[in-house]
């Protein structure tokens, strides 16, 4: 299935990214990566910022080194607008903000830190809740919520949710494996329901506010449906 194009100029191309893709090549597979489908449409592109393997949404890369170099100065300076929508466990209060420092764990993972932790950086995520699911199947019960991320730490929002009680539906790193069925056994959501709903960014060359979004994909749309007795 050929890529889903959000935005395209001579600086920056905007990709609703599938789940299931890497953005760069891996350490072990050999599969084509997302950079390098989107190359063959458009030269060469750099990348700005990365969205795991199971994160679905909006992803933007940089045409020039000049639109390289200002995008990544404008993430490391958290002034791109992110915003995720994830399936979670349980129903979070209705609006929160979770301030937890992450760590470096084994095998490229992140950990909460603990006081006096080397390398411990700090990380805050908003959480608003959306939509309770209702008790339906699949279960346990789950919620609709959106996370924007105030820093751009590895793993942020899946271990911010995990720690603050509310872990994303799945998500075999840090909280419970799949796939999710409904009651007739069917599989609804076989990957971590996180997806890049909105980007905001300043345009490299001209500063204009750039708004890009995805719509939300199938498996977690009927996940939610499902919950909701709507399927």
């Amino acid at each position: 299935m050929a890529l889903t194009i959000l935005h395209a100029d001579e600086q920056i191309v905007g990709i609703d990214k599938p789940s299931g893709r890497l953005v760069i090549p891996g350490r072990v597979t050999q599969e084509e990566t997302v950079q390098e489908e989107a190359q063959r449409s458009f030269g060469r592109l750099w990348v700005v910022h990365r969205l795991d393997r199971g994160t679905s949404g909006v992803l933007v890369f940089a045409r020039t080194a000049a639109a390289h170099r200002s995008l990544s100065i404008a993430f490391e300076r958290h002034e791109v607008v992110k915003q995720y929508l994830a399936l979670v466990r349980g129903v979070p209060s209705a609006l929160v903000r979770i301030a937890c420092p992450l760590a470096p764990a084994r095998r490229g993972r992140m950990r909460p830190a603990r006081p006096g932790d080397p390398g411990a950086k700090s990380a805050a995520t908003r959480i608003r809740l959306v939509g309770g699911g209702g008790a339906r199947p699949p279960r346990p019960p789950l919620s609709l919520v959106e996370a924007l991320p105030e820093t751009g730490r590895t793993h942020q929002i899946r271990i911010h949710l995990a720690w603050s009680g509310t872990p994303l539906l799945i998500d075999p790193e840090y909280g419970e494996s799949g796939p999710l069925a409904d009651a007739r056994g069917e599989i609804l959501l076989a990957r971590t329901p996180l997806h890049a709903a909105r980007l905001e960014l300043r345009h490299p060359s001209g500063g204009q506010l750039v708004r890009l979004e995805a719509a939300m994909p199938i498996d977690m749309a009927n996940t939610l449906e499902a919950a909701r007795g709507h399927r």
